[in-house]
């Protein structure tokens, strides 16, 4: 199975965040919603922090630095519907939860730019992953290179839909 559909979908919405960016008005965004909540800001580092972290866990599965573990049914399920639970409002772990911050604009873009620099390799090594080698996700357990690819553009789609809740609340 090639992991190219699962780039490109990643390049596309990657590109929507971008141009999503430069539409937000500066002074919204650092400023939370009226309903409480992430602001703009904490939304962007969250996601490309979290994104990041995803390419250093797939870079490890590559490596052979991970285990050889099954994934839960459960797991697989959100990773063959490419979503997460519907009517599950699922909170962030703590410890990645300690990691959000608010960030300028010019750090968001930064942060973008440096996901694409770093996402771009595997999409030639990606097909050497060995299938077996898993690390951990905190909510997902234990998954393989591929699906640590299908986990960040699930997260990237998911986060899409809270910007859209933030602009309805301004």
């Amino acid at each position: 199975m090639s992991s190219v559909p699962v780039f490109t979908s990643i390049h596309k919405v990657t590109f929507a965040y971008k141009q999503r960016l430069a539409q937000i008005p500066d002074e919204h965004f650092q400023r939370n919603p009226r309903n409480g909540g992430w602001s703009y800001s904490e939304v962007y580092q969250h996601i490309f922090d979290l994104s990041l972290l995803s390419l250093y866990e797939l870079d490890k599965c590559i490596s052979g630095h991970g285990k050889q573990k099954s994934t839960h049914w459960i797991s697989r399920l959100v990773l063959f519907f490419g979503r997460f639970p519907p009517l599950m409002k699922l909170k962030v772990p703590a410890a990645l939860g300690s990691r959000v911050t608010k960030i300028s604009k010019e750090e968001a873009s930064d942060m973008i730019n440096k996901f694409l620099v770093q996402l771009q390799p595997y999409g030639k090594t990606m097909e050497l992953a060995n299938p077996l080698m898993k690390t951990p996700h905190p909510r997902l357990g234990f998954l393989n290179a591929r699906q640590w690819l299908r986990f960040i553009e699930i997260h990237l789609k998911h986060h899409l839909k809270q910007l859209k809740r933030i602009d309805k609340s301004f």
